[in-house]
Order: structure tokens, then sequence, then C-alpha cells
């Protein structure tokens, strides 16, 4: 601390990120990861984009990747909004959307940044409990007369839970909130949801937010991007112009583009990490494991006979690292990234060993 800090400094209490340990033979399933790593399309691209040509600044507008994520998605390129990894475009959208008079809602339960920035940008906010199996009750983001929110922004699946929300009652918020940005962050959407990106169209209010660090195995590379209305993603770039016009270099640009064009990497990878995190559950479950139904690369479960902070240290004595929340109502469960099918039975043997079975 420091007489130097501003005010806005000392309110801040900062977004924890997830431990990037260096021990020897880990097995890390606390941040999230893709497994299987990205697209060889994607690692082509970016070795062959280093060149002497990065002397140069990048392309400001990412005109090919906007074009590239726009063909994908059936949109236009003024739809497409891109950024430094889906929390810059996540900044850029509290600053740009989501700040107004009434306040915004989200989860009680929920991702952990938006409340940093809530506190980093002074955007007044309300949290809203989930219901008791950690689902999103539809019915709690409809007005009610003169009790309708400022804007809205939850994820689907949510996180840390994973639990989904049927996009039919996505669609229920969005059009029952038509003076309201409605932002859905769809970080794990590919590996069990159906996208909201087709309802931008339909919508104006709607703008969803996706990012390559988790199906497509890109985390390192920092890329993002939201798909709204035009004149929402204009709202972005006018944030991000008045804050860095360069938000992605020439190896993240080529390697976003060569992932979004190796379709049948993207679809593959998707599946198994999708047959193995069926697999995990089911193993957890005969260990006796409570574990919530997830729509994303990771699970959230808990032991009714063993406390959560215990069994996460016990795996980590075994250099098996998962994440755990100090947070009301959620102290008790590990969130346990999908890993391959060989860490994740070392992962079930290691809880057979630690209960006992």
């Amino acid at each position: 601390m420091s007489r130097y800090w501003s005010a806005v400094v000392h309110g801040l209490t900062p977004y924890v990120p997830g431990e990037q340990p260096k021990l020897d033979n880990l097995v890390k399933l606390n941040t999230n990861e893709h497994p299987y790593g990205p697209s060889p399309r994607a690692l082509e691209a970016i070795r062959a984009a280093t060149s002497d040509a990065l002397r140069l600044y990048p392309d400001p507008n990412c005109d090919a990747l906007k074009a590239a994520l726009a063909k994908r998605h059936g949109l236009q390129p003024n739809q497409i909004f891109v950024g430094n990894g889906s929390d810059e475009v996540l900044a850029h959208a509290f600053v740009a959307l989501l700040k107004h008079e009434r306040p915004l809602w989200f989860p009680d339960i929920t991702y952990s940044f938006y409340p940093v920035y809530c506190g980093l940008y002074g955007v007044d906010h309300r949290t809203i409990p989930l219901a008791d199996d950690y689902s999103i009750r539809v019915e709690d983001y409809l007005p009610q007369g003169d009790d309708h929110p400022g804007a809205i922004i939850f994820p689907n699946p949510n996180a840390p839970t994973g639990r989904l929300m049927a996009l039919a009652d996505v669609e229920r918020i969005v059009a029952s909130n038509p003076d309201a940005v409605v932002l859905i962050d769809e970080a794990y959407v590919d590996f069990g949801g159906d996208s909201a990106i087709g309802l931008v169209d339909r919508y104006p209010n709607l703008l969803v937010v996706h990012t390559f660090s988790k199906s497509r195995s890109l985390a390192g590379l920092r890329v993002g991007f939201a798909a709204g209305h035009a004149s929402l993603i204009e709202a972005l770039e006018r944030v991000k112009n008045s804050f860095n016009s360069y938000p992605l270099d020439r190896l993240a640009i080529a390697g976003a583009v060569a992932s979004v064009e190796d379709e049948a990497h993207f679809q593959e990878s998707c599946r198994k990490v999708i047959a193995t995190r069926e697999a995990l559950v089911a193993q957890l479950a005969v260990l006796g494991f409570d574990v919530l139904p997830s729509a994303a690369n990771f699970i959230f479960a808990r032991h009714p006979q063993h406390d959560g902070a215990e069994l996460a240290a016990e795996l980590r004595k075994r250099a098996i690292i998962v994440r755990h929340f100090k947070a009301p109502r959620i102290d008790q469960f590990l969130r346990i990234t999908v890993g391959t099918d060989e860490q994740c039975k070392v992962l079930v043997d290691a809880l057979r060993e630690i209960l006992g079975r």
C-alpha cells in the first residue's frame, strides 16, 4: 500500500487467477485448459507469421479474423469484435454497454471477474442467488414492474458450476429485457451447449462473448471475440480505440484465423473432452461424489463425508492440482478440469487412495 495510490486502487479486490505451479510430474487440473492442444494448422500459421513483418504493427481492425469468424457464424464482419482474450472483451463491455443508472444483474456464484470489473469501473450491480441446485433461474432475470436491470451478464454454462441453461431460456431472458443489454459469456459452450450467437440478428440487445482459450486450446495466445448487433460492436470499438488500438499481435491473428478454419480438429477435440468428462463423472459417482451436471470442460464435485479444502490439499501432496474456492455455498466443492484420459485416471486413483476405497 502506498500513499501514491488512487482511491480506485485502494478500493479494488483484484481477481485471483488459477495457480500456475511449477512442480515436477504435475497433473494440472485447475485452470480449465484444453488437454489436447491447438490445431496443427494454427501452429503452422503462427510459425509462418514469425518473420521480419513483426517489426510492423498488426492490423488494428483484425479484418482477417473478423471475416473468418463472421463466415463461420453466418454474420457480417461489423457484427464481430475481437480482443486480447475474452477477459479484455468483457472489460470493454462493462464500460461500453453494462454501466447504467440501474444496476447490472448477475448470479451470486459465477465468474469472479464480474465483481472485479464492477469495482474497477464503478458499475452498480446486484447479485442474484442461484437456486438450491446451483442453476440460474430464468424467472429471476425477468422484469417485475418497476424492478428491471440496467443490464444482465451471466456465463452459459455457468462457471464455476458448469451448469447449462437451455437456449430457449436464454432467449426468454433476452426477449423479456428489450431495454437492457444481455451479455452471455459462452467461454465453455462448445463442450455441450447451443450458442446464442444464432440469436443476435433477432435481438439488438444481445451480446455473446467467446474465447479461444478453452475449446480451441489457445489460452497462451490470448484471443477472444464478441458477436452482436453492429451498434453494440461499435460501442466496443470506441472503447478499444480509446484504450489500445492494437489488441492482437500478428501471431495471434494468424493462429486464430487458422484455428477457425480447421473445423474438423475443433469438433474432434471437443468430442474427446466431452467423452472424458462423462467417464470421469461416472467414476467419481462410484466414489461417492456429488457432481453437478456439467456442459463445460470441467466438473464441480463434492464429497459428503470429506472436506473440500482437505481433499484439495491431499491431492496437491500427490502433485495433482484442482481448484478450491473459499466462498459461501461452494466451499465444499472442487472444480476439476477435464484432462486427458491418463490424467483423469491418475486423479481417480489418488482419490480412491485418499478415500480409502
